[in-house]
């Protein structure tokens, strides 16, 4: 007889291993998690691009290791930083807000 492993969903192990939804270190786990995608994001439209750390930064006005850092996930950049970042690599972004516990009525 085979023994059949338990699977589970990521939710479910990010719950037992991180924290449940809303407790301050599933909080912090998640902002970090995105912060990954954004400096990936720059990284790849930087390289589509054909330009250097140095290059972008250059073009942002900041030195090439904040550049670096920023894509490396190693520091938390101002949001201007990142918005001029963007800007400076003629990209289009998109933030979506989501207030929680609050209707937002825009009429």
């Amino acid at each position: 007889m085979k023994n059949k492993l338990k699977t589970y969903s990521l939710d479910e192990v990010t719950d037992k291993f991180i924290g449940n939804k809303g407790t301050a270190k599933r909080v912090d786990f998640e902002n970090e998690l995105r912060l990954d995608l954004i400096g990936d994001a720059i990284k790849k439209a930087r390289k589509e691009r054909n330009l250097t750390q140095a290059q972008l930064g250059e073009l942002v006005g900041v030195q090439k290791a904040q550049i670096s850092k920023i894509e490396n996930h190693l520091t938390d950049a101002r949001f201007e930083t990142i918005l001029k970042v963007f800007n400076a690599l003629n990209t289009k972004i998109n933030f979506n807000v989501k207030l929680l516990n609050q209707n937002l009525s825009l009429t």
